[in-house]
């Protein structure tokens, strides 16, 4: 396939891999990348600039095709060295970086001195009209059913995804609920120029998670996510466990702030449960696209589905609208 998104990426397919904290490591991104879409590294996943970059050298080892590193720019409990992880990209020779959370824009100029194309995750079309004024050369525009923090206007893919294509010049990845062929043909009918895919490639072979946590998560439906910090204004989608809905009982107490569901969201205590495979052990973070997944597949044989399935669909549906002799 042929896109703006794979003159971008550099990959044969125009299907990116979204950055998960503690998932988005050399194990799984060379798996994507190898199977023709982009492999993403987490850098806040690596402790360090320096780490990172010995990740970004690990997962060269592993795949001689393109990758990218997500850096994503939001308040955190500990100070992090934005400056520093900037740098390390710039200087890793890494040809991609997916930015999210706030405007990227003091960065941008580091990263196109180094010749690194920037995709922005956005979760409204005004936010990627100000990405596309700032620079940037694509954005993953997210919709209301994807994983993590997918805004505040609650606005689903099926509108989100034609708006933004209609507003912007820069082409678009479409997010939020990709998990299939026909969900792919979808978003390049209303307008995207391929997709990203997060919770999708967390639920294969080379994620590296624990494989209970997996299947768990693959046995949810469409209904097995709740949203979380509404009433604090940074609304975030994860799967139905007990930590999340103990999560939504505090914090529509009267006068409840962060300090009192802080413990029960601890980065660390996600990261222990997708590595123990204790569903209960802390939030997984996981999209409405759930309830369309039911195998944990190798990332090849995604992939190739994926295609086979999206050109199956596009040709039906050019079947369906055929003018009749």
């Amino acid at each position: 396939m042929k896109t703006r998104i794979t003159d971008i990426t550099g990959t044969r397919y125009p299907i990116v891999q979204g950055g998960m904290q503690w998932v988005g490591r050399a194990e799984l991104a060379s798996a994507v990348s190898n199977a023709g879409a982009l492999g993403i590294l987490t850098a806040l996943t690596q402790p360090s600039p320096e780490a990172l970059l010995a990740e970004i050298e690990r997962c060269r080892t592993m795949t001689d095709q393109p990758f990218a590193v997500n850096l994503t720019i939001l308040p955190t409990a500990q100070p992090v060295p934005y400056d520093a992880y900037v740098e390390a990209i710039a200087t890793s020779g890494v040809k991609v970086v997916e930015t999210a959370g706030r405007s990227p824009a003091e960065f941008i100029a580091r990263f196109k001195q180094a010749g690194i194309k920037i995709i922005h995750k956005c979760t409204a079309v005004r936010h990627a009209l100000s990405a596309q004024r700032a620079g940037v050369d694509a954005v993953s525009i997210d919709g209301f059913e994807a994983a993590g923090h997918p805004g505040e206007d609650d606005i689903p893919g099926m509108v989100l995804i034609p708006a933004a294509a209609r507003a912007l010049d820069i082409p678009i990845l479409a997010a939020g609920g990709m998990a299939t062929g026909q969900s792919m043909a979808a978003a390049l009918a209303l307008g995207a120029e391929g997709i990203t895919m997060g919770t999708r490639f967390m639920l294969t072979q080379e994620a590296p998670i624990h494989d209970a946590i997996k299947l768990a998560v693959v046995k949810g439906t469409e209904r097995d996510t709740t949203l979380i910090f509404r009433a604090l204004r940074n609304t975030a989608r994860v799967f139905r466990n007990g930590v999340s809905q103990e999560v939504n009982v505090r914090e529509k107490e009267p006068g409840a702030t962060f300090e009192d569901i802080k413990a029960l969201v601890a980065g660390a205590r996600g990261r222990a449960a997708l590595e123990t495979g204790d569903t209960e052990a802390g939030l997984v973070w996981a999209g409405m696209g759930i309830g369309l997944m039911d195998d944990i597949p190798t990332c090849a044989e995604l992939v190739e589905r994926v295609v086979a399935e999206c050109r199956a669909s596009l040709a039906r549906a050019s079947a369906l609208t055929a003018e009749g002799k």
